[in-house]
């Protein structure tokens, strides 16, 4: 349940179910950073990278795999063996010494992933190879190229493929152990990515699913592969350790539908059914705005979602306090404020300027897939004038 303070502040605590407390309300939002290993691990470097990010109230960790065919960005760490659980180890290991808590993103990329991705993985050949879906819709992107695949550089977007009935009936299983593997690896919960044009996202929205069979159609239909993972989820951790993220108002990834309003108030309506720990919410406009309707609310989506409620996209100390305080939002999470300043969460306390966005050009792993500690955990790259490049 949320504080019971009736303006919190970000720096207020807020308490997940019986066990876990947070000593803050910022979160770390989950960012893709491309600097896992070539065998898609976790190291001592992305340990370093988190550990220095502690003092947040809560750490997402960057989308991580739940299979192969859920892969959709270079250098993406994954949640599928036990040799994963050990890498993870390093990382919440050193996270807990800091004093922090931190969740891993657990994500199926769907129709956002590419078969390059599968190139020289046994049993994928041909169609095998190909992204998956609900439906065999081409997801819409700036020229109708796709970046971050292993190849380097951009490549085309592919029509994905449309999941038959027994794949879609392996899915809870294949969320189930990313889970175990999560909670193996040490993770004090895990956030499910149902959000921003990936799997679970198309499987809700109908602009992706065209489905006529028990997954498509209606609402019902649309959110059962959805019910079916989370309470998969829910064999391993308690529901207070586990998340779940939307994009209600997004274009990301080609997504706007136009019964977004209805679909979502009643997901949210579903999601408050479990009792999670928190529904992490794309509510600002950041990345696109798909004008199907007036935005959706934080408090639009309280009002079927009692519970902890994280909002995203865009917000800076002084529009995370309105949030908290009228908005309706118990948590606000900031991304690319924290690249630069790992020190936010006690800049923004101290009313200290933050440093200048790091320049994109250091966001990821290189368009030459060159793993680097450059604007990753060596910020020295700031301290001279970088021209950012796209």
């Amino acid at each position: 349940m949320a504080s019971s303070t009736s303006h919190p502040t970000l720096f207020s605590p807020l308490k997940l179910g019986e066990t876990l407390t947070l000593p803050n309300r910022v979160v770390m939002a989950p960012m893709s950073r491309g600097r896992a290993t070539s065998a898609l691990k976790a190291n001592e470097l992305m340990a370093e990278y988190y550990a220095s990010r502690a003092s947040a109230g809560l750490l997402i960790t960057e989308g991580t795999h739940t299979s192969v065919m859920g892969r959709g960005w270079f250098h993406t760490p994954e949640l599928v063996t036990s040799d994963d659980a050990k890498a993870w180890r390093i990382v919440t290991d050193k996270v807990h010494e800091a004093g922090g808590r931190i969740f891993c993103q657990m994500w199926h990329a769907g129709r956002a992933s590419h078969s390059a991705f599968r190139d020289g993985e046994d049993g994928y050949e041909g169609e095998k190879k190909l992204s998956v879906a609900p439906s065999a819709i081409k997801r819409a992107s700036e020229a109708g190229k796709q970046r971050h695949t292993p190849r380097g550089g951009e490549v085309d977007v592919e029509t994905p493929r449309a999941m038959t009935v027994e794949e879609i009936e392996a899915l809870p299983e294949e969320f189930r152990n990313a889970a175990q593997v999560a909670r193996d690896g040490g993770f004090d919960g895990v956030e499910i990515h149902g959000a921003n044009g990936f799997l679970l996202d198309t499987f809700m929205q109908s602009c992706s699913n065209h489905r006529t069979d028990q997954y498509g159609g209606s609402l019902e239909n649309r959110f059962r592969i959805v019910d079916a993972c989370i309470r998969a989820v829910l064999t391993v951790f308690e529901p207070e350790c586990v998340g779940i993220r939307i994009a209600p108002n997004g274009v990301y990834n080609g997504m706007g539908s136009d019964d977004f309003r209805e679909s979502f108030l009643y997901y949210a309506r579903r999601f408050s059914e479990y009792k999670l720990g928190y529904m992490h919410v794309m509510i600002g406009l950041g990345f696109g705005f798909h004008n199907k309707g007036k935005p959706m609310t934080i408090a639009e989506l309280k009002k079927e979602f009692p519970g902890p409620i994280i909002a995203n996209v865009g917000f800076d100390a002084d529009s995370a306090e309105k949030e908290l305080s009228e908005g309706g939002a118990d948590l606000v999470a900031f991304g690319r404020p924290f690249l630069s300043n790992p020190d936010l969460v006690e800049k923004m306390q101290e009313g200290r300027e933050l440093r200048p966005m790091l320049p994109m050009e250091y966001w990821y792993t290189s368009k030459e897939n060159v793993w680097t500690s450059e604007g990753y955990t060596d910020l020295s790259v700031m301290d001279e004038p970088v021209e950012a490049k796209e």
